[in-house]
């Protein structure tokens, strides 16, 4: 059981440390681009009203949420919402921001079918995440008792696995949802080349702290997976 931990806590941390390297990029990236004034003076809410606007939706609201990095569009309610840097500020950070988040809503509007299937995922995960590690380890105990905890503890790595199936489907999610905003930049001339620029890098390296988390959950799934089957 030590090994098996010190295995888990040996993948755990190596992801962790290229998940905070990767976070730590991307905030002085976005620090950065937050210099980058935008020629428009359009603070991030006159962007997001402006590109559902283009697109014709016309039943989603943009407001401001508190906090830092609270950025998000909810399905449930149609509200797009961005911190309050990103709602108030005129810069090329907080332009990317919101349209990356109205990027969601066309997505949305338009029954983009990775995101439907990401949210038909979420009550799922969301009750597989809190029991798939306590299920694993308790199977694993009593594998030396038991047949039955060989059973047990595939059942956490298929709970766990859902955890993984959503890591990966959010991926073109985030992409796409990426695109369709510096597309929208790009097409409607709302920024300069310099400000562009800005946008996309920021973007690319938001995207990025999505694949280090997906395969980060990969590799303990299938560090589990041979555990197990090693033991059966």
């Amino acid at each position: 059981m030590f090994g098996i931990d010190m295995g888990y806590m040996l993948i755990a941390g190596v992801f962790m440390l290229v998940s905070m390297l990767v976070s730590g990029r991307l905030k002085s990236k976005f620090a950065k681009y937050s210099k980058v004034h935008l020629r428009n003076g359009m603070s991030g809410a006159e962007i997001a009203e402006k590109m559902l606007a283009d697109h014709g939706i016309r039943d989603v609201q943009v407001i401001s949420a508190p906090g830092m990095l609270t950025d998000h569009y909810n399905p449930k309610n149609k509200t797009v919402n961005l911190s309050e840097g990103v709602f108030n500020q005129r810069n090329a950070s907080a332009a990317a921001v919101a349209a990356h988040e109205v990027g969601h809503a066309v997505q949305h509007a338009s029954s983009y079918q990775w995101l439907q299937m990401r949210s038909q995922l979420v009550p799922v995960v969301s009750v597989a995440s809190k029991l798939s590690m306590w299920v694993i380890i308790g199977g694993l105990a009593l594998m030396s008792t038991t047949a039955l905890g060989g059973t047990i503890a595939w059942a956490g790595v298929g709970l766990f696995g859902m955890g993984t199936l959503f890591s990966f489907v959010t991926l073109p999610v985030e992409y796409d949802a990426s695109n369709r905003a510096l597309a929208w930049l790009k097409r409607k001339n709302m920024v300069s080349q310099e400000e562009y620029a800005g946008a996309e890098d920021a973007l690319k390296w938001a995207a990025r702290t999505y694949v280090a988390a997906a395969i980060g959950s990969l590799a303990t799934l299938v560090y589990f997976a041979f555990r197990i089957a090693g033991r059966d």
